[in-house]
């Protein structure tokens, strides 16, 4: 296995712009989640992927940077801060997510020219974001 390493001063850095997010479908095969596949040719996100993509590499080594972290016995609250820091920066890049959602599948759900169909639509659009952010919330 091999190790990346990450300087602890970086691993504070948790400063996220929304114009620095991308969503990035991560197809998490989760239970209790279900992916919806083929139901959009693209996604709202899709604009902004490359900043997603960055932004979640830059999470994963300070995931790997708080596992070395333990293997080194370092103090409990320095560890602590650091996972306090990848939770408030995946927060903000499910934020992104929520907004992208709601900008892309809601307002096009919207859109819809029959009635009946875009009453249906909308209402399936904003319970999944709904359930998402009821997920993000526990």
């Amino acid at each position: 296995m091999s190790t990346i390493d990450v300087n602890p001063a970086d691993l504070k850095h948790t400063d996220l712009k929304s114009t620095d997010l991308n969503p990035v479908d991560l197809n998490l095969n989760q239970p209790g989640i279900e992916v919806e596949d083929g139901a959009h040719s693209q996604h709202g996100y899709s604009s902004n992927k490359d900043a997603y993509l960055r932004r979640l590499k830059r999470i994963e080594g300070q995931v790997r940077g708080i596992a070395r972290m333990v293997e080194e016995d370092k103090y409990c609250i320095d560890i602590l801060t650091q996972v306090s820091a990848v939770t408030k920066a995946l927060h903000a890049v499910s934020l992104g997510l929520v907004e992208e959602h709601i900008g892309h599948c809601v307002v096009g759900a919207a859109s819809e020219s029959d009635p009946v169909v875009r009453a249906e639509q909308i209402d399936v659009k904003v319970k999944e974001a709904a359930d998402a952010i009821g997920r993000l919330l526990r």
